[in-house]
């Protein structure tokens, strides 16, 4: 029984453990932050610049959190998963940003690596269609420039001013960083909780099973004081040998109700208190293990003086009348 308790212990320390390690990491890994897009393009048609500023993004998971300004490139193909991804941009050493559209089969990894190798000081990976205004917050360890994403329906946008030959320049900006979704409060808290309920569970083994313990060791001290008090009782019991003639060896008589064997004379008896015999070769380790009369569940032992106090004055004349 200890040794059960002290896996069950074991395991939900383990559990608890691996909960506690991974709320931890939870908490670091979650941490967002958004990005403002201030876009501005010039239309060939009237020279007009616009701009507009809008926190739109969301910065990857692994990119660094800083500024970063340029004109903006499509990669071709759109997806930009190929290391032969082509950028059409002038051949000069200015910052520039990549625009990337989410899918294909690649990871985000592989589309920032590319725009990098490319000469990219960031990239927009706009999401995939079906989520117009959605953004998630990208994994791409490995990675080392500026990466934020967009929804689709901003994302397209870009993509049809560019087709259209319209210069578009954006500078990305850090905005409002929101997490960890738990607080260094609530790791400790987390944390507190746990030792604290470790330590009452631990308690709680240790003292059932120190319970247990103790009360296993006073069974079995009782049960060898019984069984020597026992052998001192049994010496007392009347014992006869039985002879031809006798009742108990005729055709009508009873066998004996341990061995179920016809009593045949020569066959030495125990007669207990409650004036039932058996063989006494039968009887005797019975009465060893159970204290009572086969036949009527009489308890003999105490009846012959072994712990009397237990038993009622009324209970043990029916033993032995």
């Amino acid at each position: 029984m200890g040794l059960l308790a002290s896996r069950d212990v074991f395991s939900w320390l383990l559990v608890a453990s691996v909960f506690q390690v991974s709320s931890v990491r939870l908490a670091q890994g979650t941490y967002l932050c958004t990005a403002y897009l201030n876009i501005s393009c010039t239309i060939p048609e009237t020279n007009l610049t616009t701009w507009s500023r809008e926190e739109m993004g969301l910065y990857g998971q692994d990119s660094p959190k800083t500024s970063v300004v340029g004109n903006v490139y499509l990669a071709d193909p759109i997806y930009g998963c190929e290391d032969d991804t082509f950028y059409r941009r002038p051949n000069d050493s200015r910052s520039w940003i990549a625009l990337i559209q989410r899918g294909n089969g690649c990871t985000f990894a592989d589309k920032i690596n590319v725009a990098a190798m490319n000469g990219a000081a960031a990239a927009i990976i706009f999401n995939d269609f079906g989520a117009e205004y959605q953004v998630i917050q990208m994994s791409h360890p490995g990675t080392s420039i500026v990466a934020v994403m967009i929804g689709n329906f901003r994302g397209m946008e870009l993509v049809q001013l560019l087709e259209k030959g319209v210069p578009v320049s954006i500078a990305i900006e850090v905005g409002k960083q929101h997490g960890p979704w738990m607080s260094h409060y609530s790791v400790f808290f987390v944390s507190i909780s746990f030792f604290i309920v470790t330590a009452v569970t631990v308690g709680y083994f240790i003292f059932y099973s120190a319970r247990r313990l103790t009360s296993l060791r006073q069974q079995n001290h009782k049960q060898k004081k019984l069984k020597a008090e026992a052998k001192k009782a049994i010496g007392q019991l009347q014992v006869r040998t039985l002879r031809q003639g006798d009742q108990e060896t005729g055709p009508d008589a009873d066998a004996c109700a341990v061995c179920i064997e016809l009593y045949k004379p020569g066959d030495v008896l125990s007669v207990l208190t409650c004036n039932h015999f058996f063989h006494k070769s039968c009887i005797e380790p019975w009465l060893l293990e159970h204290r009572t009369c086969p036949m009527c569940k009489c308890d003999i032992l105490k009846a012959l003086g072994v712990e009397v106090s237990f038993h009622t004055k009324s209970e043990v004349q029916r033993c032995t009348s």
